[in-house]
């Protein structure tokens, strides 16, 4: 296998204080790693592209360390395993890992996780990387844990044609409650109220907090019982305005201010809505609920070979392809899970 061509994607350049570039990347071609004693060697098929690698390509302190200059960025992907030295994982197993941009990787049998094919019925491995993996765990344990969508809430969602926000918006809908969703196209918001099923659409381009907050409370007369934010911003402030008595905001994405990361994050103070509403406002990191995984993938697995959730994905060919669609991403040109398909 070593003399096999397995290309990456470097980061070259960190972009502080300003829009990532495509050059901000460096394509190499490096041979295919030899695994060592303990250790797989895995074929990428999917590259999961995500809003929170904006932020590992600053240096900024944050809740997880930095890609580093010149490495392979980070990422996750679904492969396959094609040569194994470590005991209970074979060639043509399929997992998941943290290998980063590129299409082959070395890596020790504690960093992959083995799935079983056949658990997946006729879902698409890309699944993995989506509604039943990151984006979809984020969902549902968001809501979950802060949310607690009860029935005949209203629920916003921001981002609701994206990979967290159309599931968020569909399980919304299971628990009973009137779904509106945020975005930024005309298609992204048929897509969500026409084939999804929420309830209401609202397009925040070309608006002010005020002009948006008045669009949110015409579809929610009563306030806003659960704010999914996705993005903040101009968006957060409108939500905000339109709270319900004891709303609750998840604080799950901040790709509105993705070019300032490291830098102070100003705004508008809300405490004094928050005391008045006597309303909840927390943070939300996936990470922090792995031991519930297998209930989250169970429940989950279920509604989609039930038909009861449905998932869009955005796919593009060739690590090649990966830094401009990713800066599609954080430009919100995706048009639902963003991934790149290495191989297949």
């Amino acid at each position: 296998m070593t003399t096999a061509s397995n290309k990456r994607l470097l980061l070259a350049e960190r972009p502080e204080g300003r829009a990532v570039k495509e050059s901000d990347f460096r394509l190499e071609a490096a041979l295919v790693p030899a695994p060592g004693e303990g250790q797989v060697l895995l074929r990428t098929l999917f590259l999961s592209l995500d809003p929170y690698m904006r932020g590992r390509m600053s240096a900024a302190r944050s809740y997880a360390p930095p890609a580093e200059l010149g490495a392979v960025m980070v990422g996750e992907v679904v492969g396959e395993i094609v040569e194994s030295r470590a005991p209970g994982l074979s060639r043509g197993d399929l997992v998941l890992a943290y290998a980063g941009w590129q299409e082959y990787a070395a890596l020790p049998a504690k960093a992959v996780e083995r799935i079983d094919r056949a658990s997946l019925g006729d879902l698409p491995v890309s699944y993995l990387l989506g509604v039943l993996g990151m984006p979809g765990a984020t969902a549902y344990f968001a809501l979950d844990t802060i949310g607690k969508p009860k029935s005949g809430e209203t629920v916003l969602i921001s981002a609701a044609a994206g990979a967290v926000g159309q599931v968020a918006g569909q399980i919304a809908k299971l628990k009973g409650c009137r779904v509106i969703a945020c975005a930024g196209a005309a298609d992204k918001l048929a897509f969500v109220t026409g084939e999804l099923g929420f309830d209401a659409g609202v397009d925040y381009k070309g608006k002010d907090a005020a002009a948006l907050a008045a669009e949110f409370a015409g579809h929610a007369p009563n306030g806003i019982d659960v704010f999914f934010d996705n993005v903040g911003g101009v968006t957060h402030d409108a939500a905000m305005m339109t709270l319900a008595l004891r709303g609750r905001v998840i604080i799950c994405g901040v790709i509105s201010s993705s070019d300032r990361v490291g830098q102070p994050d100003t705004g508008t103070r809300w405490n004094r809505q928050l005391l008045v509403k006597r309303a909840l406002m927390q943070g939300f990191l996936v990470g922090d609920h792995r031991a519930r995984w297998p209930e989250f993938r169970a429940a989950m697995g279920e509604w989609l070979k039930s038909g009861r959730i449905r998932y869009r994905e955005d796919i593009v060919d060739g690590i090649e392809a990966a830094p401009r669609a990713f800066i599609g991403l954080l430009s919100g040109a995706n048009r639902g899970k963003a991934l790149v398909r290495v191989a297949r």
